[in-house]
């Protein structure tokens, strides 16, 4: 915990916004101030609290257990206390396991399960992305750099490893980090609504996360 406190402290933002390190929860429930939903058909996916002596801030994660054969299904949790349209917003990330998809993430300015912006992090294609989920459709988020158009960013993502993920969006304006770095900026204005924030996974993917953080920013 002295860790993350100096890496908060580094960041502007210790003392400030809500973070969650499961650590008091029930073993075997979805954490209480979160709600869970699915983007596209499949299993509705199976949160829980588990205890993982890996995790960044021992003993508990929140894992998302349940594999889906379902490449494109979505399984969400939400954290229903944080309702923002500007913030930053980070986790610890551990991706376990997955035959066909080793993908997950964070959410933020979801409106519905068909609505909001996602971070993708994957290891089987050694990615990380910025997407809009559009009426159920997904659609990439360029990045910005001189004379590129590229949304996914080459980043090699080891499993059974913990990352740190990150977010800072403001208005139009996104900015990614990974494990401290930043990595790209993206520009979008499909969804400038405030909305609930959480975390992901795709298909198969079973994953564990740790320390979600959040902090809402003025507009």
């Amino acid at each position: 915990m002295r860790v993350l406190a100096l890496l908060l402290a580094s960041w502007g933002v210790f003392g400030r916004g809500d973070i969650v390190d499961f650590d008091s929860m029930k073993l075997g429930a979805t954490p209480k101030d979160w709600s869970t939903a699915i983007t596209h058909r499949g299993d509705p996916g199976r949160w829980e609290i588990l205890q993982d002596p890996t995790a960044p801030s021992r003993p508990n994660v929140l894992a998302q257990l349940a594999p889906d054969r379902n490449r494109f299904r979505f399984a969400l949790a939400l954290y229903d206390r944080a309702y923002c349209k500007n913030g930053d917003l980070s986790v610890d990330l551990k991706l376990v396991g997955g035959k066909f998809e080793q993908t997950a993430g964070l959410i933020w300015r979801y409106q519905d399960p068909n609505n909001y912006y996602l971070l993708q992090v994957s290891a089987n294609e050694d990615t990380i992305g910025i997407f809009k989920i559009v009426d159920g459709k997904g659609l990439p988020v360029a990045r910005l750099a001189p004379g590129l158009k590229a949304f996914l960013v080459r980043h090699r993502i080891d499993s059974q490893e913990w990352n740190v993920l990150r977010v800072s969006f403001h208005d139009t304006q996104m900015t990614v980090f990974f494990d401290h770095r930043k990595v790209m900026d993206a520009e979008d204005a499909a969804n400038l609504k405030p909305g609930k924030t959480g975390i992901w996974t795709k298909g198969d993917t079973i994953a564990y996360f740790d320390n979600f953080r959040v902090e809402k920013k003025k507009d």
